[in-house]
């Protein structure tokens, strides 16, 4: 890139979707909307389980982490997102844009990393019912937590250090909503090739990891439900299932769509846009998904509110 006009940036402007400030007003209430859902949403799975101690197995205590993943990742982007969205000329501090990149880097991996650990666990629950108590220990639980969070929060450091490490050209302009890695990329007077390479494969090789679990997981699970004898028992285990699918086709669906396309392939605005998919969808739609097809939850959180209702009666 050009090394002409190197500065010490402070801050950066986000553009957002400037070229259509009256798009920008319309969509305002309808994210603020998804904001609040969002929040509600996975604020009630969170209270659900912590309260109801017959959620404290090892599927629910997952759920429960990928629940406080999705409400984080709400609250570090869709905050300045309808900053962006509702103000002329939209600023983040240079620190802003580093933590906000961090975060987004470490919660997207940690959801990704959890969706792994899910489908171990209901492999273990449908292939080895005998042994599942014994494979699916405490111990055994949390070590795949941490590593979740721990695993994310060493590769987010390493890459949101090293892009804030180049320098950076003027105009301080970010084309995008929020700090993600590829508009914020644009604005260094440096060459990226190494870090971009690193980037992506780096990326796709530790996404990898856990989608190959969730592969074979499911492989062997179908295989299991396959020669159940009975249609009750495979129905059963379909359904224990089904949730945890639908969230993976939604967050690998969603994160293809917006990050495995070629550069030139779309337009900066249908970029912005197909971001949304990830950023908005994926967290807005799992506490549904999870609260809406799973009984035991639906159970949890009836017991919830009717033991809200009797404190209020009496």
């Amino acid at each position: 890139m050009r090394r002409q006009n190197q500065s010490r940036v402070s801050e950066f402007i986000l553009l957002g979707f400037s070229k259509f400030p009256e798009l920008q007003e319309q969509i305002f209430g309808v994210f603020l909307v998804i904001y609040l859902v969002t929040l509600m949403g996975n604020a009630t799975v969170i209270a659900v389980i912590f309260l109801d101690h017959r959620l404290h197995i090892p599927m629910y205590l997952f759920l429960q982490n990928l629940s406080v993943v999705e409400l984080s990742f709400s609250a570090v982007v869709m905050p300045e997102m309808l900053v962006v969205l509702s103000t002329k000329k939209a600023t983040i501090s240079f620190v802003g844009c580093f933590a906000q990149m961090y975060f987004i880097l470490l919660f997207g991996g940690t959801e990704c990393f959890l969706l792994g650990a899910m489908a171990f666990d209901r492999f273990a629950a449908i292939c080895h019912p005998l042994t599942y108590a014994t494979i699916m220990n405490k111990s055994v639980v949390v070590k795949l937590i941490i590593f979740s969070w721990v695993s994310w929060i060493m590769v987010a450091t390493v890459q949101t250090t090293w892009v804030f490490s180049f320098p950076f050209c003027g105009p301080s302009e970010i084309n995008h909503l929020f700090c993600e890695t590829p508009p914020v990329l644009e604005l260094v007077c440096a060459d990226t090739f190494l870090f971009e390479i690193y980037a992506f494969t780096g990326t796709i090789l530790i996404v990898m990891v856990p989608f190959l679990l969730i592969l074979l997981s499911y492989i062997r699970i179908l295989s299991a439900i396959v020669k159940m004898p009975s249609t009750t028992g495979r129905q059963k285990a379909f359904s224990t299932c089904a949730s945890h699918l639908t969230s993976v086709t939604l967050f690998y669906g969603t994160a293809i769509l917006t990050y495995l396309q070629p550069k030139a392939s779309y337009s900066a605005e249908t970029k912005k846009l197909k971001s949304l998919a990830y950023t908005l969808l994926t967290p807005l739609l799992n506490p549904l998904i999870y609260s809406l097809r799973n009984n035991e939850m639906k159970r949890a959180l009836m017991k919830l509110c009717q033991r809200k209702l009797a404190l209020h009666t009496n």
